[in-house]
C-alpha cells in the first residue's frame, strides 16, 4: 500500500502517502489523538455514541437475506457479533417476528481463533446445490481479500478446496469441481489500478498456477468481473471486461479454450440472463437495422445468435420514464423486475415474457420513497422488496408469484419524525440546469436563515442518491432544530446516463457547479445561512466537498470530508485511482491535466484564504482512496493555517468502519462536529 513517488520530489508532503511508514504514521496518531479529543471530549459526546450504538446493534433491524434453495441466509451484526455471524432459517420461520436462526459461521469466533483481524467481503453459492460456497475474507476492511471454500454440511472449510491468499480477486464456480477466477496470484498478473487482468479456468486439487488462462485483458484497462449466471434453463459464463468504469467488452467463456467476444456495443451493462436472452442496459443510443434504441433502456438479445456471433435486433425491455432512469433490474424465474426512478421517487415494475412479447405490470408499493430488490431467487419466482423513505423505516415485502406483495418485516421507528417532513425542491446550475434536492426540516422551521444545515452530495459515476431512513447521526442533527438536505447533482444516475455523462472528465465544473447552485438556493430560499450551513460527503464526494470549499469558501462553514480523493494530479497513480480515468481524464495528457488542475481541491488550497472548517476521516486499511489524499491536504491546510480535524481509524477500509460499533463512533463523531460547529453561536 506504498504510494508511487513522482521524481521531481516537488510535494512536501508526499512522505504521508507511506501508509505504513513510522513517519505518516506518527502524524497521523498525533493528529488523531487531537480529533478525538475535541469531538469524543465533548460532554455531549457519550450520550450520542450510547444512542447511535443501540439503534445500529438493535435487535428489532430488518435482517435482510438472500434466498437460496428454500432458505434465507443472512450477515448479522450486533454488539455481541460484532464482526458479524453468517446464519439461516426456512423462509417460513423468516416470516415470523422471531426467527430460529441456525449458525453458519462466526466471524468473530474464526477471528479470535485464527488470529487474524476478519471482516466478511461476501461469497459465492455452488447453485443449484447450495452446498457450499466460496467465501471472501478482508483484513480490517480492505478490498484485498483471502479466497477459502466452505462446506455447509460440516459447518466447515473444506481442507483442500479451493484457497487464494490476499489479493484483489474475485470468483465464481462454473460447476463442484471448477472455478472462474480473476486474481493476480500464480503469474496471473495485475492492471494498473491493481486489479486482475486475467480470467482463468481452476479445477480442484491443481495449483492456480496451472489454471487454463481463458482471457488476458490490456494492462491498462480498469476492471475485470466474472459472472456465471445459473438458470433452470442451464448454465452460462461470462467474463466481462471494462476498458474503463462505463464501457464493457462481454466474453463467453467455454469449457475450453480462449472466451468469445460478443457483437455487442460497448456502451451496454449486463443486468442479467433470463430465458435464453441476455438482458443489457443501454448507455447511449444503439442503432441496429435502422432502428434505434434510446440510452437508459433495457433491452434483451438472444443468446443463440450472440454466440452464433450474428444478433438478431434487440427487443425493448422496459424504457427509462421522460423524468428518470431504470435503477435496477433483478432475475426472476419467470420475471424480471426493474425498479425506476421518477424524478427521484422509486417505483417497481414487473416484467413478463408471453407469446405476445414483453409485458410490464406495476408492483403494488408505497407510492413515495425508494425501491429496492434485496433478493431473489432465479429457480423461484420469488422476491423480497425493500422500501422506504428519509423519515419512513424501511418495510420489506415478500413477493411471491402472482401474488400482492405482502409486508412481512418492518423497521421500528427511531425517533419521532412528526415535527419533520420531507419537500423536494430545484435549484437552477449555473448553465441552467434544473437540480433536484430533498430538505428534510422541521414543519415550523423558521425561514430567516438561521437553521443549522448540513448539505450532501456525491455526483459521481452514476450513482443514485435516492431516499434512505435517515440514520443515528440525521437523526441526532433533526433532533437538535437541524435540517438535513440530499443534492441529486449531475454525475449521478437520477436521470440516467446522460445526467451521469454531463459531469465527466471537462465537464467536471458542472457537479460542483450544480451543489453551489442547491447551497445558494437554500440561502435564497431563507432555509439557512453560510454561518449555519455545512457540507459532506465521501470518497467521489469528498473530492465534491473539497472543491466546492476551494471554490466558494465563504458559502460554508464546515466541510466533513470522508475516505476522500483529493490529490487529483496523482489519483491515478495511487492504489485504485487508474481504474476512474474514465470519469475524472488522465492527469497525464496535458489536455486532460489542464482541466482537472483547474478544481484539484490539493493544488487549490491557499494560504490567504478564509475557509471553513474541515473534519476529515479515513482508514489505513482504506485500499481503494489512498488515506495519503486526505493525509496530505489536511497536513497542507493545517500549515497554512486553517483550522481542521483529521481522524484515521485504522480499520474499516474505504468504508472507514467495519462493524456496528464503529459506525456508531463515526455517526457520533459527526454529530458532535456539526453541532459544535453550527448549531452554536
Amino acid at each position: 500500500m506504498t504510494g508511487e513517488r513522482p521524481v521531481d520530489g516537488s510535494d512536501p508532503y508526499l512522505w504521508l502517502e507511506e501508509v505504513e511508514g513510522e513517519r505518516a504514521l506518527d502524524w497521523v496518531r498525533a493528529q488523531s489523538a487531537d480529533c478525538l479529543a475535541e469531538l469524543e471530549g465533548d460532554p455531549r459526546f457519550e450520550a450520542i455514541f450510547e444512542n447511535a450504538k443501540r439503534i445500529l446493534t438493535a435487535p428489532e433491524r430488518i435482517p435482510y437475506v438472500s434466498h437460496e434453495n428454500a432458505r434465507v441466509h443472512n450477515f448479522w451484526q450486533d454488539d455481541v457479533n460484532v464482526r458479524g455471524v453468517l446464519r439461516s432459517t426456512t423462509l417460513e420461520s423468516y416470516r415470523t417476528a422471531e426467527p430460529v436462526w441456525e449458525t453458519v459461521l462466526d466471524i468473530d469466533k474464526l477471528a479470535r481463533d485464527e488470529g487474524e483481524d476478519w471482516v466478511y467481503a461476501g461469497r459465492d453459492w455452488l447453485k443449484p446445490d447450495h452446498d457450499r460456497f466460496l467465501i471472501w475474507l478482508s483484513r480490517g476492511g480492505s478490498d484485498a481479500v483471502v479466497l477459502r471454500e466452505f462446506k455447509m454440511a460440516t459447518r466447515e472449510f473444506v481442507a483442500d478446496g479451493f484457497h487464494l491468499p490476499e489479493g484483489k480477486q474475485g470468483a465464481s464456480w462454473l460447476d463442484r469441481d471448477t472455478v472462474l477466477v480473476t486474481t493476480g496470484h500464480g503469474g496471473g498478473g495485475l492492471n494498473t489500478s491493481g486489479y486482475p487482468r486475467t480470467a482463468r479456468i481452476w479445477c480442484r486439487e491443481t495449483p492456480v498456477e496451472d489454471a487454463e488462462l481463458v482471457y488476458e485483458g490490456p494492462e491498462d484497462d480498469a476492471l475485470l468481473y466474472t459472472f456465471v449466471s445459473v438458470r433452470p434453463e442451464g448454465r452460462h459464463a461470462f467474463v466481462i471486461r471494462y476498458p474503463d468504469f462505463f464501457t464493457q467488452q462481454i466474453l463467453r467463456v467455454h469449457d475450453t479454450g480462449p472466451a468469445q467476444a460478443l457483437p455487442l456495443p460497448r456502451d451496454v451493462q449486463l443486468e442479467c440472463v433470463f430465458k435464453e436472452h441476455l438482458i443489457v442496459s443501454l448507455r447511449r443510443d444503439w442503432a441496429v437495422k435502422e432502428r434505434l434504441w434510446k440510452s437508459g433502456s433495457v433491452v434483451a438479445v438472444g443468446l443463440e445468435d450472440l454466440f452464433a456471433g450474428t444478433p438478431a435486433a434487440p427487443e425493448t425491455v422496459a424504457n427509462a420514464p421522460a423524468n428518470g432512469s431504470i435503477e435496477q433490474v433483478s432475475g426472476l424465474r419467470d420475471a424480471l423486475l426493474i425498479s425506476v426512478l421518477d424524478n427521484v421517487t422509486g417505483r417497481l415494475v414487473r416484467i413478463t415474457l408471453g407469446d405476445d412479447g414483453w409485458a410490464a405490470d406495476t408492483v403494488g408499493l408505497p407510492d413515495d420513497g425508494a425501491v429496492h430488490v434485496s433478493a431473489t431467487d432465479t429457480f423461484a419466482d420469488l422476491a423480497l422488496i425493500n422500501h422506504e423513505g428519509f423519515l419512513t423505516p424501511p418495510t420489506l415485502f415478500l413477493a411471491p408469484e402472482g401474488e400482492p406483495a405482502e409486508p412481512i418485516k418492518q423497521l421500528p421507528r427511531q425517533f419521532d419524525a412528526a415535527p419533520f417532513d420531507v419537500q423536494q425542491h430545484f435549484a437552477v446550475s449555473a448553465d441552467g440546469t434544473r437540480i433536484p434536492y430533498f430538505l428534510i426540516n422541521g414543519r415550523n422551521a423558521s425561514s430567516d436563515g438561521d437553521t443549522p444545515t448540513v448539505l450532501y452530495g456525491y455526483g459521481g459515476f452514476e450513482a443514485s442518491m435516492t431516499a434512505n431512513y435517515v440514520g443515528p447521526y440525521v437523526q441526532t442533527w433533526l433532533e437538535n432544530s437541524g435540517a438535513w438536505v440530499v443534492a441529486n447533482i449531475r454525475g449521478g444516475g437520477e436521470y440516467g446516463p446522460d445526467w451521469h455523462k454531463a459531469a465527466l472528465k471537462e465537464n467536471r465544473q458542472r457537479a460542483f457547479d450544480d451543489f453551489i447552485a442547491v447551497a445558494e438556493d437554500l440561502v435564497a430560499r431563507g432555509v439557512t445561512s453560510p454561518r449555519r450551513l455545512g457540507i459532506y460527503g465521501g470518497s467521489n464526494g469528498g473530492l465534491l466537498v473539497g472543491a466546492v470549499m476551494v471554490q466558494r469558501p465563504e458559502l460554508f462553514r464546515t466541510v466533513a470530508c470522508a475516505v476522500p480523493l483529493l490529490d487529483m494530479l496523482r489519483y491515478h497513480k495511487l492504489l485504485a485511482g487508474a481504474s476512474w480515468m474514465g470519469e475524472y481524464g488522465d492527469p497525464d495528457i496535458p489536455a486532460e491535466r489542464a482541466f482537472i488542475e483547474k478544481y484539484s481541491p490539493y493544488q487549490n488550497v491557499k494560504r490567504d484564504a478564509d475557509y471553513p472548517k474541515v473534519f476529515f476521516f479515513t482508514s489505513t486499511k482504506d485500499d481503494r482512496v489512498h488515506p495519503g489524499h486526505a493525509r496530505k491536504m489536511a497536513a497542507k491546510m493545517k500549515e497554512q493555517g486553517h483550522d481542521i480535524l483529521y481522524y484515521e481509524n485504522v480499520d474499516g477500509g474505504h468504508s472507514s468502519a467495519a462493524d456496528q460499533i464503529e459506525r456508531a463512533r463515526r455517526s457520533a463523531q459527526l454529530a458532535v462536529f456539526s453541532l459544535r460547529e453550527l448549531a452554536g453561536d
